[in-house]
């Protein structure tokens, strides 16, 4: 680690509080898509982007995008991103310590009049998170050239429509199309985040390589008893929604807890609709979310848990109804660029540390168009979606230091041809 690091490292941290500062309530930190804080912070990142001289712009999606252009038109892009939106009262680096990494790297190739045989594209996606419309990776799906227009008539709490949302921030939902970058142009995919799990600070190493992204399967499910009065219907003629879920909520910990491989298992939300202290309960409602690394074995979990509630429920008389509501595919990183990351993090003496995301990414949604690698950096006790979520100076320029070597490394092996 060099004192140019830390500079740089401090420059971005700097940053990151500026951006932090803007919200849509005074004491916290929320930038939810479309809103008045977004747009200011969308606005500031676009400034820092011009004014390291690159060729800026907002596309109709809303992203922040910034390219370094190669010496030949033709030549393929990587794309080094993250995202700026953030989930209610937040931390501050999910996701714009990428974002403002990235520019610091392309700032320091500009001030070395580094000769690119690639172009470099920065991006700002603007919606990773979701929280405003249900609807992750809005951004990164268009850029990669899978956005599904359907979401358009997607409502977010008040019944603003996501169409309206776009339209209101100054883009045009007919062209999103146009936004991508052709399947044909990417040469891969780079991002840094924090880490969101306690690996690396447990282990005390700044950084780590992210050889996989678990896919996930969030169901929402209803069980439908019967309604009584708690005092006069006897134990054994019940039809007790809560007692199924209850069970099933049970279960669904064992299974996960027991399982052979990394499978994790979350029931989140639990709703009594007309809940009384003296009413058996006639239905509850519960999210259940479910990921793992390997599609195979997910998929296999998501039949298995579903058979289970629903044995459970035949059981005790009570209707059992599975709605999946979102999925997200398993993502495997791509080894040629791991490889050359492992090799940075070697040579800037640091030991290779590989994970798996637990967490969902904006590379999950670009992958099925480009090679996509992600450096991981240790924040504090794994802490995230919070407000103490944190990362120390000397991590940061760590981080800035692989993510450099690596750079050059692309360079100097895209140069050899």
């Amino acid at each position: 680690m060099t004192p140019d690091n830390l500079q740089q490292a401090n420059t971005i941290l700097q940053r990151i509080n500026e951006l932090a500062s803007i919200s849509e309530e005074p004491g916290v930190i929320t930038r939810t898509f479309g809103t008045e804080a977004f747009i200011k912070g969308r606005t500031l990142v676009a400034h820092w982007m011009q004014e390291a001289g690159l060729q800026t712009y907002i596309d109709n999606i809303g992203n922040v995008r910034g390219r370094l252009s190669a010496q030949s038109p033709d030549a393929k892009t990587l794309v080094i991103a993250s995202h700026i939106d953030t989930v209610i009262n937040a931390g501050k680096f999910d996701g714009p310590l990428g974002v403002l990494l990235g520019l610091s790297l392309l700032e320091q190739l500009i001030k070395q009049r580094t000769p690119l045989p690639f172009h470099i594209e920065l991006i700002a996606f603007c919606d990773e998170e979701g929280c405003r419309f249900h609807t992750t990776y809005l951004g990164s799906k268009v850029v990669a050239g899978h956005f599904d227009n359907n979401l358009l008539v997607q409502q977010d709490a008040t019944g603003t429509t996501l169409q309206d949302v776009i339209q209101g921030i100054g883009g045009n939902p007919a062209v999103l199309a146009q936004d991508a970058i052709p399947a044909k142009d990417w040469l891969g995919y780079f991002e840094v985040h924090i880490e969101q799990g306690p690996v690396l600070f447990e282990k005390d190493i700044p950084v780590g390589i992210v050889t996989a992204i678990a896919g996930q399967k969030r169901i929402s499910i209803t069980f439908k008893g019967e309604a009584g009065h708690a005092g006069t219907v006897p134990m054994h003629m019940r039809n007790d929604a809560l007692c199924a879920s209850a069970e099933f909520i049970l279960e669904v910990e064992r299974f996960a807890a027991s399982h052979l491989q990394p499978v994790v298992a979350t029931v989140g939300t639990l709703q009594i609709p007309h809940a009384a202290s003296n009413v058996i309960p006639g239905e509850v409602q519960c999210t259940l979310d479910l990921r793992c690394a390997n599609q195979q074995i997910l998929n296999s979990c998501y039949t298995h848990l579903e058979q289970l509630g629903s044995a459970i429920c035949q059981q005790r008389h009570i209707e059992f109804l599975w709605h999946p509501v979102q999925e997200s595919p398993s993502v495997t990183c791509n080894t040629s660029l791991n490889y050359l990351l492992g090799q940075s993090v070697q040579q800037s003496g640091y030991e290779v540390i590989k994970l798996v995301s637990g967490a969902g990414h904006d590379a999950v949604a670009i992958a099925p168009v480009a090679p996509v690698a992600m450096l991981f950096v240790r924040c504090y006790k794994g802490i995230s979606h919070n407000p103490l979520e944190n990362v120390e100076l000397k991590d940061l320029a760590a981080a800035v230091q692989v993510s450099a070597v690596f750079i050059h490394s692309l360079i100097q092996k895209h140069n050899r041809g």
